[in-house]
């Protein structure tokens, strides 16, 4: 299948089949993709020293972030040097987090949802979380982000970051039965996404993700 890029607010089975990343072909999308990912053209930044992903610790920005002990979520990324697209990166790792909590709390209405994202990245959260609730499924395992690239506006109001996703290793589980939805690691796994961070305000450093596009099945990321 050629690659190709989506608007993830209309191919809302792609994050979710992280979870079947893990899951039956069954629940795959149309087009028979699993999770989506997708990177924009930019450089990276030089030299890049510092891991930019925040430990998924406690609360960042005052909101709670944490997940299950079998969930882990690994952003394998460098930290870039100007401040704004730092922090835009960490909190793109943390809008994922959100996704994945809200995934375990069984609500989109998460304050973390809330908090990281806006507008149609909003929309994409709450119909990711809302297609693992339907389909009555956890999350579990590892989901690895790397390969970040970013870059910013000219007025420094929005960044885009861009990164590959590896959910070989990352399942969904059904909630009554606890079994974990295994399938033969292939193309399927690897993913490109590109997501549009918006500040929150200027007076905070707190980034929201306003737009989120997936490129699934990209060989690039392989």
């Amino acid at each position: 299948m050629k690659r190709r890029t989506l608007p993830v607010a209309t191919a809302f089975a792609t994050l979710l089949l992280a979870a079947c990343g893990g899951g039956s072909e069954d629940n795959r999308s149309s087009s028979g993709d699993k999770v989506a990912n997708m990177r924009p053209g930019a450089e990276p930044p030089e030299k890049p020293a510092e891991p930019s992903a925040p430990p998924a610790d406690d609360e960042p920005d005052g909101v709670d972030v944490s997940l299950p002990a079998d969930v882990d979520l690994v952003f394998d990324w460098n930290k870039p040097k100007n401040r704004n697209e730092a922090a835009a990166t960490s909190d793109a790792a943390n809008f994922f987090r959100a996704i994945y909590r809200g995934v375990d709390k069984r609500t989109p209405k998460d304050p973390a949802v809330t908090t990281y994202s806006t507008g149609e990245g909003l929309n994409y959260a709450k119909t990711q979380i809302d297609a693992w609730i339907d389909g009555g499924w956890t999350a579990t395992g590892t989901l690895r982000h790397y390969d970040a690239t970013t870059r910013s506006t000219a007025n420094g109001d929005s960044v885009e970051v861009a990164f590959c996703a590896d959910s070989g290793k990352f399942y969904g589980k059904e909630i009554k039965t606890e079994k974990i939805l295994r399938t033969e690691p292939g193309i399927k796994d690897f993913d490109h996404y590109k997501l549009v961070m918006v500040k929150a305000s200027q007076s905070t450093d707190l980034w929201q993700a306003s737009k989120v596009f997936v490129e699934t099945r990209a060989t690039n990321c392989r």
